[in-house]
């Protein structure tokens, strides 16, 4: 198959191969997203950079502007992102500083989940104190709502064709909007919307490198806990994310952010956040597999919906979407 985007991208590379000291053989692919963005690396002779990530973001599907607009927010707050080095905006490609191949997911154990996740909470209470508001789109009720109907959409409907009877639906609707009224209640940060292991790289300086970072908004300060926390990639024990939630939130009070006083308060809006999340997830993965065919999300399923299932029975107002939540498990034989 012939990648026009792959040649255009080629010619860019060879306008700037004396600049950066490209070896343009080199080319291959980093990774790819949930969107229609894709990266490359490529080798450099330049003494600052031995390697280089090439962003591919078609114009027509992804704006680069949000992108530039966050990686210069987050590195003026002091988190290690990417380097912006060139940009071509009008064709969407942008030449980036590398932040390595070592991803959080690939790099937790449980020798090291504890330093990891110290840097991690470190990075994020440094995100939050940057705080400013009219700077990112809010995350108001109508896009959480958003995020939500994705669930019935495509999660109930779509992939698992279960159509809810009346009383479903109601109970539904009414969970949804406990849920909402919670998530708004909450105070409002930066909110990185995708904070989880295979965003966090693990680097020797200024550990975690922070990527994928392009829909930000200002939202729920529980939002990116939950993210990191109850990640949909990697589990742990309940009494370990419990810990790692009260270091984040002591340290979040130390320097000023506007967290509850009581733990337990804070603790219920990492639940009901992380409750939304999951409930979204649960959509957009299987939105995923039926709209663009990418079916590498589908294993990750079963472990949001168990953690949809735990959250949704702590709470006696939420029972009702606990039993719509296991109505949807798999039977086993």
């Amino acid at each position: 198959m012939t990648d026009p985007r792959l040649n255009t991208l080629r010619n860019w590379l060879k306008a700037l191969q004396a600049r950066w000291q490209l070896d343009l053989d080199s080319l291959e692919p980093a990774s790819a997203d949930a969107s229609f963005r894709r990266y490359f690396r490529i080798a450099s002779k330049n003494p600052n950079f031995g390697t280089l990530i090439v962003m591919d973001a078609p114009p027509q599907y992804e704006s680069l502007d949000a992108f530039i607009k966050v990686d210069l927010l987050l590195a003026a707050a002091g988190l290690n992102v990417p380097k912006i080095l060139e940009e071509n905006i009008p064709e969407g490609f942008l030449l980036l500083s590398d932040l390595g191949t070592k991803t959080y997911l690939a790099e937790l154990n449980i020798e090291t989940a504890d330093p990891l996740y110290q840097d991690a909470t470190h990075a994020l209470v440094q995100m939050q104190l940057a705080s400013k508001p009219d700077v990112l789109p809010n995350y108001d009720e109508a896009l959480l709502q958003r995020e939500l109907d994705l669930f019935p959409e495509w999660y109930l409907n779509k992939h698992l064709n279960i159509q809810l009877t009346n009383l479903q639906k109601a109970q539904l609707t009414q969970s949804f909007a406990l849920i909402l009224e919670n998530n708004l209640a909450q105070a409002k940060v930066y909110v990185h919307r995708d904070y989880h292991s295979r965003n966090l790289m693990v680097t020797a300086i200024n550990n975690p490198g922070v990527i994928d970072f392009q829909d930000a908004v200002y939202g729920p300060i529980t939002y990116d806990a939950s993210s990191l926390w109850r990640d949909a990639y990697i589990a742990w024990p309940e009494d370990k994310v419990i810990d790692w939630v009260i270091k984040f939130w002591e340290e979040g009070r130390k320097v000023g952010l506007p967290m509850p006083s009581d733990f337990g308060q804070f603790y219920r809006d990492f639940e009901w956040m992380g409750l939304q999340r999951h409930l979204k997830v649960l959509g957009i993965f299987a939105r995923l597999f039926h709209r663009d065919g990418k079916d590498g999300y589908l294993k990750d399923m079963p472990l949001v919906l168990d953690y949809a299932i735990a959250t949704a029975n702590r709470y006696i107002e939420l029972k009702p979407l606990a039993r719509i939540l296991e109505s949807t498990r798999p039977s086993k034989a």
